[in-house]
């Protein structure tokens, strides 16, 4: 495994770690090697160095002694430059020499930890060393080469086009590995089995027995460093055609003919592709940004600067399962918690028959898909209070991940890695639903672009949020789920 970008925060945070847990799981071939690659100057030792610096304050379960011995021992520096050909033919003998002293076999996992303007760069250096092709060589007969690309996967339809080409150019489609650590997240995974392999479930999910879905991904944090990076980007294009969108895919998707990978991918593309296309007039009516208090105080973002922080937005998708079910997503920056959630509202029950007790309303029934932070999943319903007479509450059956299984949480990028080695796409993003997804948040982008905000910044950090968001599901007579 190469890792440009092996001196960034992405690398020291995640990948390293994650690596750490694999082999502590003993999920990591003997012959397993990991190559460093970065512009700076320095040896592989003092890459290492750098590596255990960060460790400090990691739980000992996540990134034990042991695991880090293991894998310091195979690990390796090379410098470097993405814009110089010989880098990359220096890389190549590096990597020879691997081969030829640790069994690897020619089977190269590119992880570009590297700016997103970088990617073409990259996989054209890759290209143009040779490092793409499979098989082509008689010490590397049958081997595979496959490359991890992180988002962001373009800023709008026409760059990810435009990205698709230049990586297709040195790449099949088969090989590049489109990441998003939320689809690492157990209970994303068990979005499938939890609707697949129940009859409980299926039978109930579609318009006719669902009102309405709701998609959360709430942080407490500010843009913390990435002012310059938050500039360019905002709320809509971080997260909504990458992560959000996935969520959404996976909740919403027909069952596929198998668990294959491009069964599942053909299937959350088609969600995604369904989604209803608006025009300038309607993007502006069903979706919502907002700033936060403070935002243009933060290092490296303009003093005007007119970028949201927070997004929310109503969709529909234009499919026999999911006619009319209105999905409503929000993400944002500085709010009153941190949650990633997808919140299912199932249909109303009729009051009649409790007509002449003390019911007054009927309590709404919810399935919680907790993705963090606190990975699991609720089921709310109404019960009897007890006493003499006739009064409901909603209780709650509950799921919890650590709990009942005894494991810590993961990153995300353990169960990602780890499929990324094996070949196992299912997780990733293909082409298709990468530009399903800018197309269907480009109606927002370009009607923002020309209708300028009013009233930045519009909400207070530990907030709820913009009042506007609120206004957006009152008009449909419903309600955000409260964050607290």
């Amino acid at each position: 495994m190469v890792i440009f970008g092996a001196a960034g925060d992405l690398t020291r945070r995640l990948l390293v770690p994650a690596l750490c847990a694999l082999a502590r799981a003993g999920s990591l071939s003997p012959n397993f090697r990991l190559v460093g690659a970065a512009t700076g100057e320095r040896t592989t030792e003092q890459w290492l160095a750098e590596l255990a610096s960060a460790r400090n304050g990691k739980p000992a379960d996540v990134l034990d002694d042991a695991a880090w011995d293991w894998l310091a021992e195979r690990m390796s520096y090379v410098r470097a430059d993405l814009h110089d050909p010989q880098s990359f033919r220096n890389l190549a003998s590096h990597l020879a020499q691997l081969d030829a002293e640790a069994g690897t076999g020619g089977n190269y996992l590119f992880y570009l930890a590297i700016p997103d303007h970088l990617f073409a760069t990259a996989v054209a250096g890759l290209g143009g060393a040779g490092l793409t092709r499979e098989g082509h060589t008689r010490e590397a007969t049958g081997c595979w080469r496959r490359v991890v690309i992180e988002k962001p996967f373009g800023h709008d339809l026409a760059s990810a086009r435009a990205l698709d080409r230049d990586i297709l150019r040195f790449l099949r489609e088969d090989q590049v590995y489109r990441i998003d650590h939320y689809l690492g997240k157990e209970t994303v995974q068990n979005l499938m089995a939890l609707r697949f392999a129940n009859g409980l479930f299926e039978p109930i999910w579609s318009r006719n027995h669902i009102d309405h879905v709701q998609i959360t991904a709430a942080e407490t944090v500010g843009v913390e460093r990435r002012g310059r990076f938050y500039e360019r980007a905002g709320a809509l294009r971080d997260m909504v055609p990458n992560h959000l969108f996935q969520l959404l895919a996976m909740t919403a998707m027909e069952p596929p003919a198998s668990f294959e990978a491009s069964a599942v991918r053909a299937k959350k593309a088609e969600v995604v592709s369904a989604i209803r296309p608006m025009n300038e007039t309607q993007a502006l009516e069903n979706s919502v940004r907002g700033q936060y208090i403070g935002y243009r105080d933060e290092p490296d973002v303009a003093r005007d600067s007119a970028t949201e922080t927070y997004m929310a937005c109503r969709l529909f998708v234009d499919n026999w399962r999911w006619a009319g079910v209105p999905f409503y997503l929000r993400t944002g920056k500085r709010l009153a918690t941190r949650r990633t959630e997808v919140a299912i509202r199932f249909h109303q029950a009729p009051l009649s028959i409790f007509r002449g007790t003390d019911v007054e309303r009927m309590h709404p029934n919810w399935m919680i898909l907790r993705i963090q932070p606190d990975e699991g999943i609720a089921l709310e319903f109404a019960a009897k209070r007890p006493g003499a007479t006739v009064a409901l509450d909603t209780v709650s059956m509950d799921f919890c991940y650590a709990t009942h299984f005894h494991l810590a949480p993961n990153t995300g990028y353990e169960t990602l890695l780890y499929d990324c080695m094996i070949g196992d796409a299912t997780l990733f993003q293909r082409a298709d639903n990468i530009e399903a997804g800018w197309q269907a948040v480009q109606p927002m982008l370009d009607a923002w672009a020309r209708n300028p905000p009013q009233g930045f910044p519009n909400y207070a950090p530990g907030s709820r949020g913009p009042a506007a968001a609120d206004e957006l599901l009152a008009r449909d007579g419903r309600t955000w789920r409260p964050l607290k």
